[in-house]
């Protein structure tokens, strides 16, 4: 992992290029390119792992150890804002979830340590579920407490992918590791096999309000289904780690791998407002104020957005 001295530098107008995945410690080079004038808007994904609080389950829980700056773990994958709180934010990692109460300048290990935390998404209210390597949970109470769900239809747990219908909330979908897309339309107590050809390499998914589907493949690109995942086409030519729709403005979208990515006109075009050599991963909007954004970089270092994502600063 670069060191976190790095500082947002003004993005360059021009193309947009195309991001690589790489091992951690191993350079990042980045590439973004528009595959077309059909790019489709965005929302935000992504989840993570789950088990409980680690507390033990008796007696009095140590208080978590509070560091300054994002945790030191191997990679960083999911990425979610209070929806009453823009300073309180979730992140999922390689060793499980941490909280941040003052927007990022402080973490504590928060719960499902040593679980690989891919995606946090919340499909309303205070349920939110958590994916990713051997890992499905749902919690009922906003975070406080987890449980595993093992729902029937699933080829197995490596879940790269995951997300809710913002139109019906009980209608989940989850992208496997070599096997394809699968949907739920019981919240998540069961799923069937929808398409074969997304899945292996998806990092981000997302499902709009008109029903598209996105899905962000390390190695095509930003993917968008227009039947509801039978069939995908190519939307733009971008390996991407995070996608995110802003809740104030549906045109407004925000993608990240190479930095971070602006549309304002529902992904027809991008412009490049946020340089990161290392790259960008997780990136999430703000509702209770959506001017707020963050995204955290691979150098180790968050960013957060006040201006609906136009400029960017260094956290701390």
């Amino acid at each position: 992992m670069a060191s976190r001295t790095k500082k947002a530098r003004p993005a360059k107008k021009g193309r947009a290029i195309q991001a690589q995945r790489r091992q951690p410690g191993s350079p990042r080079p980045w590439l973004w390119a528009l595959a077309g004038a059909g790019a489709v808007a965005v929302v935000a994904l992504v989840v993570g792992v789950a088990v409980t609080r680690s507390n033990g389950g008796s007696g009095t829980p140590a208080a978590p150890e509070v560091t300054a700056g994002l945790p030191d773990t191997p990679d960083y994958h999911s990425l979610m804002v209070s929806p009453t709180n823009a300073k309180t934010l979730l992140l999922g990692t390689h060793y499980g979830l941490f909280r941040s109460t003052d927007g990022g300048r402080t973490w504590a290990s928060d719960a499902l340590g040593g679980q690989d935390a891919m995606n946090l998404v919340r499909p309303g209210g205070q349920t939110l579920w958590v994916a990713g390597h051997m890992v499905l949970a749902k919690s009922v109470d906003g975070g406080k407490t987890w449980r595993d769900a093992r729902p029937t239809g699933l080829p197995g747990l490596d879940v790269h992918g995951f997300g809710a219908d913002p139109r019906h909330p009980q209608t989940l979908y989850a992208a496997i590791a070599g096997k394809g897309l699968y949907r739920s339309t019981d919240g998540g107590n069961s799923f069937t096999v929808v398409s074969t050809d997304v899945g292996p390499a998806v990092m981000a998914l997302a499902v709009m309000h008109d029903g598209r589907i996105l899905a962000g493949d390390m190695q095509q690109g930003l993917m968008v289904s227009h039947d509801g995942g039978k069939t995908w086409v190519l939307s733009l030519r971008a390996q991407l780690m995070g996608l995110a729709l802003s809740p104030g403005d549906p045109k407004r979208l925000l993608a990240a791998g190479p930095g971070v990515l602006l549309s304002t006109n529902a992904g027809a075009s991008w412009r490049k407002v946020l340089d990161i050599p290392d790259g960008g991963g997780p990136v999430a909007w703000s509702k209770s104020n959506p001017k707020i954004a963050y995204v955290v970089g691979f150098d180790r270092t968050l960013y957060r957005s006040a201006d609906s994502g136009q400029t960017w600063s260094a956290v701390g």
